[in-house]
């Protein structure tokens, strides 16, 4: 199998992931889909979710803007390092309580046409060989792509399931 078929199997896979995560959502009766669970945790109810995925999103799009452009993109986020990320995480979900389910929903949907798009425009030797671009240091962009899309969706698919069953 060639890179272009492997490609398209992934962003296939990635695809059904998505399309799972929203089924979850929207298998819930539409009166009780933004309501939150009385819980300690931090994400409580399915905006919570959805926003944490799109910061995710967003923050890979700037690591990958920057790096690409020859700086070194501060990772995870400017002011935060990685053994920082429960903080980071709170403060995420922080920025979005203001946020609609409708509008998470929107946000989400935006941010993984973007990023699936980043992956397409890559070859297999780009995505798979490590060190192939500077910034990614001693990794490569595989796992940069499968830490905020495959890993994040089967979490998130998850949290939406226990948030599910709960309402």
């Amino acid at each position: 199998m060639d890179w272009r078929d492997q490609r398209a199997g992934c962003s296939l896979f990635i695809h059904e992931l998505s399309i799972s995560l929203l089924g979850i959502i929207h298998s819930v009766p539409r009166n009780k889909r933004s309501l939150s669970l009385e819980i300690t945790d931090r994400d409580k109810n399915f905006r919570d979710v959805l926003m944490h995925l799109y910061e995710w999103h967003a923050m890979l799009e700037r690591w990958y803007r920057e790096g690409m452009a020859g700086d070194t993109p501060s990772m995870p986020a400017p002011g935060y390092k990685w053994r920082n990320l429960k903080e980071l995480n709170y403060q995420i979900w922080m920025n979005y309580q203001e946020v609609s389910l409708s509008q998470a929903i929107r946000k989400l949907e935006l941010s993984h046409e973007r990023v699936m798009a980043l992956i397409q425009n890559h070859t297999e030797e780009e995505i798979m060989t490590k060190k192939h671009y500077k910034w990614v240091k001693t990794s490569n962009l595989y796992s940069y792509f499968a830490a905020n899309t495959v890993n994040h969706y089967i979490w998130a698919i998850q949290r939406c399931t226990e948030i599910a069953k709960k309402l």
